[in-house]
C-alpha cells in the first residue's frame, strides 16, 4: 500500500457504540491548514459543542501526526495530541514525538478522532487499515511501560507503537499525559486524563505501506540538505550531546534558573542537574532519537547508588530537571531520576508534578499546610525523599494530600485558601513551564497568549536571548536590528513572538520538532514551503505558509473565544507580575501588567484583534478565511 502525502484520511472512532469510519481531507482544506496541529483545530472547533465537559465523553481526542511524518525530513516526527483541556477548560494542544506517528501514516492514517466512551477499559488496536476496539481490562492499573510489553507479546509483533497512559491517566489527574513509543510523551493540561475518562488505555499501531511525495527527486534532495547542515549546526550537536539539559550551567549562572518555587533564580550546587554532570558521572548511557531525527537530544539514565530505587529509563530533560529538581530545592539527581522515572511509568506532566510539589513545599512552609495534613511527610524544600513520595501518591491519588495536588495548583490553592494563590505558579490553571518570564518579556508576552497556558511550546522564542549568531540574525530579519536580541527589554517582543508563533504553528502542522525552526533555525519558513509543495504537489510560497500559520492561531483563539476567553485570560501567575527576581545578575526585574498590556496593545494591533476584548475581528477571520467556520465566537 503506497499513498500519497497529499491525500490524507481520518479514522474516526466512536467508542460508545464501537463504530469506526473513514473521511479524506479536502485539498484546499490541507493548503490552508497545512495539516496535522492545523487541521486538528478544524476538527475540534466543529465537531465539539461549547460548554462540552472536558472529562465527560462528548470531548474528542484527535491524533494527529504532521504531514511529513513518516518520511526523511529531519526531526519531522511529532504528533499533536488535541481535546478541550481538563486543567484549564480552554483548547489543548500537545506534541509528542517517538515513532507512532510514522507508524499511523503506514497504517493508512493521518489522523485519529475518537469520541464516545467504552463501558470497559479497552485498547484501539490499528494494523493496515483495520481496526479492532479490544478489551483492556487486564492492562488496567498497570504502568505505561509494562502495559506497552502486554500489548506487544499481546499482539505478537514487538514493531507495533504504542500511545497510552499509566494509572495518573486513569484516576483522571489534571497533569496526566499519554505516552507515545515508550519513551516519550504528549503532556500538559491532562490530556491524559481525558483518554482516561472515555476508558481508553491504549492505541496499538502497526503499518507496512508507504508514503510516495508528488516530487520525490526534490523532497528527498532538501530534506538531505537539511540534515547535513543540522550535522555542523551548533545548537543541534549541543542537544546531541547534553540534551536540553546542557543549558542548566548557563541557566544558573545567569540568574535565570527557577528555584523553589520560582522564589529564588540560582541554586548551589545547580551542576548536578545538568546534562554535562549526567555524562560526566555515569549517569547518562545512551541517547533516543524520535523518527527520522539525526539530533537524538533524548537521554538514557541509570542510577548507581539506587537511594530510591533502581532506575533505568529515558530523560529526564531540562524542564523536568528544573520542575522535580531546582524548583523543589532539590539538587540530588539520583531523586529527580527517580521522580522522572516515576512520572513517565505512572503517564504524568513532569513540568506540572514538579510545581505541584514546589507549591506544596512552600504552603508547608508558610504552615498553611499542616503537618497533619502533610500526612507524615516533612515538606520542606530540598527534601528529596518527600519529592519522590509525593510523585507516587498524586498519580494514585493517595490520601489527602496525593487527591488535593492531583488537582494542580489552581485547584489546590482554591481548597486550601489564604494567599496560597498567591505562589501558585500557573494561569488559566496551568502550570507555568521552567523559564522565568520576569527576565525574558518575549517569554512572558508568548506564555500570556498561549491558549493552553503559561508555557514555551506554542511561541519558543529563544532567539530573543542572543545566545547565537543565528539567533542574532533571525532577530534581526524580523526587527530590523540585532540590537533587539536582549530578553529583558520589551521592545519588538510583539514582532518576535507573532514571527514565532506562525513559525511554530507551520512546523507543528507539518509534523518538525521545534527545535529544528525555533532553536537551530535550518528549517526555516522558506523551506517548509518548498517541502510541502514537493511533498503535497500543492505549492505555496514562504509568506503563504507564514499565513496558515497564523490562520491556526487565530483558529485555536476563536475555539477559547467560544468557551468566552477574554483579554483577562492573557496573564502570567501573579509571582512573576509583582514578585521581582530577588537575587542573582537580574535582580529587581519584574514583567508587571503595566508592561504585559503595553505589549498585549502591540501584539492585538500587529495581529487584526480587538484590544479590548482580544478576539479577532471580522475583518482579520475574513482576511484569513475562518469567517464562516469561526463566525459564531465573534460580535456581528
Amino acid at each position: 500500500m503506497v499513498r500519497e502525502l497529499g491525500k490524507q484520511k481520518i479514522l474516526n472512532v466512536d467508542l460508545s457504540s464501537g463504530q469506526t469510519s473513514v473521511q479524506e481531507v479536502p485539498t484546499d482544506e490541507l493548503k490552508g491548514l497545512l495539516g496535522g496541529r492545523g487541521l486538528a483545530a478544524k476538527i475540534l472547533y466543529e465537531r465539539l459543542k461549547p460548554g462540552t465537559d472536558p472529562l465527560g465523553p462528548e470531548n474528542i481526542l484527535i491524533f494527529a501526526p504532521g504531514t511529513f511524518s513518516g518520511t526523511n525530513a529531519p526531526s519531522s516526527g511529532r504528533t499533536t495530541v488535541t481535546c478541550k483541556g481538563p486543567a484549564t477548560g480552554f483548547y489543548l494542544k500537545v506534541s509528542g514525538g517517538g515513532h507512532v506517528g510514522a507508524e499511523l501514516k503506514y497504517a493508512g492514517y493521518d489522523y485519529i478522532v475518537i469520541s464516545g466512551k467504552a463501558e470497559e477499559p479497552v485498547y484501539l488496536w490499528i494494523h493496515n487499515g483495520e481496526i479492532e476496539i479490544r478489551d483492556a481490562g487486564h492492562l488496567w492499573g498497570k504502568g505505561t511501560r509494562e502495559t506497552d510489553r502486554l500489548i506487544k507479546n499481546e499482539l505478537g509483533d514487538e514493531n507495533i507503537q504504542t500511545a497510552l497512559i499509566g494509572p495518573a491517566g486513569e484516576n483522571k489527574v489534571l497533569f496526566s499525559c499519554i505516552i507515545l513509543s515508550l519513551y516519550n510523551s504528549a503532556s500538559r493540561g491532562g490530556v491524559g486524563a481525558v483518554m482516561g475518562s472515555k476508558n481508553l488505555k491504549a492505541i496499538a499501531v502497526r503499518g507496512t505501506g508507504a508514503l510516495r511525495a508528488a516530487d520525490g527527486k526534490g523532497f528527498f534532495k532538501l530534506a538531505s540538505d537539511i540534515r547535513k547542515e543540522m550535522a555542523t549546526d551548533t545548537s543541534a550537536n549541543t542537544m546531541h550531546q547534553w540534551g536540553t539539559a546542557g543549558f542548566i550551567p548557563g541557566l544558573n549562572a545567569l540568574g535565570m534558573l527557577p528555584t523553589c518555587n520560582f522564589s529564588k533564580t540560582t541554586i548551589e550546587g545547580g551542576e548536578r542537574l545538568s546534562g554535562q554532570y549526567l555524562e560526566d558521572e555515569g549517569f547518562l548511557v545512551g541517547r533516543e532519537s524520535c523518527f527520522a531525527c539525526s539530533i537524538a537530544c533524548h537521554r538514557y539514565v541509570r542510577t548507581k547508588e539506587h537511594r530510591y530505587g533502581e532506575v533505568n529509563d529515558s530523560g529526564p530533560e531540562l524542564e523536568t530537571m528544573m520542575s522535580l529538581g531546582a524548583e523543589c530545592g532539590i539538587t540530588d539527581t539520583e531523586a529527580v531520576l527517580k521522580g522522572n522515572q516515576l512520572c513517565n511509568d505512572y503517564g504524568m506532566d513532569t513540568i506540572s508534578a514538579g510545581h505541584v510539589v514546589a507549591w506544596a513545599m512552600e504552603t508547608y512552609e508558610k504552615g498553611l499546610i499542616t503537618e497533619k495534613e502533610a500526612e507524615g511527610l516533612d515538606l520542606r524544600f530540598g527534601n528529596a525523599s518527600a519529592m519522590v513520595e509525593l510523585v507516587r501518591r498524586m498519580a494514585l491519588r493517595e490520601g489527602w494530600l496525593g487527591d488535593l495536588l492531583a488537582e494542580g495548583t489552581k485547584r489546590a490553592a482554591e481548597r486550601i485558601g489564604g494567599d496560597a494563590w498567591m505562589w501558585a505558579i500557573q494561569a488559566k490553571g496551568l502550570e507555568q513551564s521552567a523559564c522565568d518570564t520576569r527576565g525574558a518579556k518575549g517569554y512572558a508576552l508568548g506564555f500570556a497568549l498561549n491558549p493552553r497556558g503559561p508555557d514555551h511550546l506554542t511561541t519558543e522564542a529563544i532567539a530573543e536571548f542572543g545566545f547565537t549568531e543565528e539567533a542574532k540574525a533571525l532577530i534581526k530579519h524580523i526587527t530590523g536590528d540585532e540590537k533587539y536580541a536582549v530578553s529583558t527589554i520589551t521592545d519588538k517582543r510583539p514582532e518576535i513572538v507573532v514571527w514565532h508563533e506562525d513559525c511554530y504553528a507551520a512546523s507543528d502542522a507539518l509534523g518538525f520538532c521545534a527545535f529544528t525552526s525555533t532553536a537551530s533555525y535550518n528549517v526555516n519558513p522558506e523551506r517548509m514551503a518548498k517541502l510541502f509543495g514537493y511533498a503535497t504537489g500543492i505549492e505555496i510560497s514562504e509568506q503563504e505558509l507564514m499565513l496558515a500559520g497564523r490562520r491556526i492561531m487565530t483558529l485555536e483563539r476563536c475555539f477559547n473565544v467560544r468557551e468566552g476567553y477574554r483579554r483577562e485570560h492573557d496573564t502570567l501567575p501573579w509571582r512573576m507580575m509583582n514578585d521581582p527576581i530577588p537575587d542573582g545578575i537580574n535582580k529587581g526585574l519584574v514583567t508587571d501588567k503595566e508592561m504585559l498590556d503595553k505589549m498585549l496593545d502591540e501584539y492585538f494591533k500587529l495581529t487584526g484583534w480587538d484590544p479590548t476584548t482580544g478576539i479577532p475581528t471580522r475583518e482579520e477571520l475574513e482576511r484569513l478565511g475562518l469567517l464562516k467556520l469561526c463566525g459564531d465566537a465573534v460580535p456581528a
